[in-house]
């Protein structure tokens, strides 16, 4: 749009990771209100491959990477037996198809977190992810908005509230090169009514003084 009304346009940048923490942002209105994080519901996946998550060190609710050994990506579960150290997979034929893996996910679920559960997720992520797999650390909704990467990015900051005081705060994931998102609290109850009512109302300041008083508003 800027670029047809000025003949300049922008970079706009959009991360997928943000842009789902984006969507899912009403899921962290709990977490800021008890500071506990929300509770999973479900994790496997009926793709036709292998997808689930996998028990990591030391054993918490939260203590997972999720996993993907795609149908139509073979390497990728030569990439994974190779990371773990179980070369033996390869010609194991239980897991020689997706097909056969999807069949046999209960045993290979077995297998990965025999090796999973002896690690932390970070570990696991950086070992799996590190050499190509798609795996990622499970993060719940406090450690989320911890999380430093994220914070680099600048898509979680702390702001100050008037009366909250000082809280995180999910940033906008769309990045325009020559319009950043200024990030600031919701406005309180009343906070922009004489704005309101003297820019688009057509009221002037007396007006509203006088609407305040009458308790109009």
């Amino acid at each position: 749009m800027q670029r047809q009304q000025t003949g300049r346009g922008q970079r706009v940048e959009v991360a997928m990771q943000e842009a789902v923490l984006n969507l899912t942002r009403v899921k962290f209105t709990p977490v800021l209100t008890t500071g506990k994080p929300l509770p999973r519901v479900g994790n496997g996946s009926f793709s036709g491959g292998f997808a689930n998550t996998l028990q990591c060190a030391p054993g918490g609710a939260n203590d997972y990477v999720y996993l993907m050994i795609p149908p139509d990506n073979p390497a990728m579960f030569e990439i994974v037996a190779r990371a773990i150290g179980h070369e033996e997979l390869l010609t194991d034929a239980r897991f020689s198809t997706p097909q056969a893996r999807f069949q046999h996910r209960a045993a290979l679920q077995e297998i990965l977190e025999a090796w999973t559960s002896q690690r932390d997720k970070h570990t696991v992520m950086e070992a799996l992810a590190g050499a190509g797999a798609v795996c990622g650390a499970v993060l719940d909704t406090a450690e989320v908005l911890q999380d430093a990467h994220l914070r680099t990015r600048g898509m979680v900051q702390d702001i100050d509230h008037p009366t909250r005081g000082r809280y995180a705060m999910l940033g906008c994931p769309v990045r325009l090169s020559a319009s950043p998102a200024e990030i600031r609290p919701a406005p309180l109850h009343g906070e922009h009514t004489a704005q309101v009512l003297t820019s688009l109302a057509g009221c002037t300041p007396e007006d509203v003084e006088r609407l305040r008083a009458a308790g109009a508003v």
